[in-house]
Parts: structure tokens; sequence; C-alpha cells
């Protein structure tokens, strides 16, 4: 059996995708990760990949507010990456 995660790529607060990894050529999808994370629910996905991509450039976590409104928001079970260095970033 397979199964699909999907996954949000976050950068300033928005859902984006980047173009071979290059930050300069982004493109925003969605202003709302609640909303994109809602409509995973809803089209019955369980778990949800989530990358803060400003934390992984910057080495420490930028957008744990996205995360917490994704996890208050939803049943869905989160993995969550990108600027996790240290104890305290957990």
């Amino acid at each position: 059996m397979i199964e699909l995660i999907p996954a949000i790529d976050i950068i300033n607060g928005e859902c984006v995708r980047l173009t071979k990894g290059d930050y300069a050529q982004k493109k925003v999808y969605n202003t709302n990760p609640v909303d994109v994370a809602r409509s995973f629910e809803a089209n019955g996905f369980k778990r949800l990949h989530i990358v803060d991509l400003d934390g992984a450039k910057s080495r420490h976590v930028v957008n744990a507010q996205a995360l917490r409104d994704i996890s208050a928001a939803t049943n869905l079970s989160i993995d969550f990456g990108g600027g996790i260095k240290t104890q305290s970033d957990m």
C-alpha cells in the first residue's frame, strides 16, 4: 500500500513552491497555510509534511506560528522540518 502525504512549504507565513530550490524563484500559491491544510484534510488525507523554508535558510525555526495554527485547526498528523537545529528549537 502507498500512502500519499501532501506537503506545505512556507516562506513568510505563505504557502510557496520554489523552482529548483531557488528562493529567488518562488511562487506563492496560497497565503493561508491553515486553509490549505484544511483542504487536504477535507480530501481525506491524515498526514501532512510542513517545511519551514525560512527556518531552513536561517538555521532556526521561523514559521512556528503556522505550525501551531495548522495543528490547532486540523486533526492531521504533522511532520515538521526546517530550522530545527537545537533542543530549544524543538
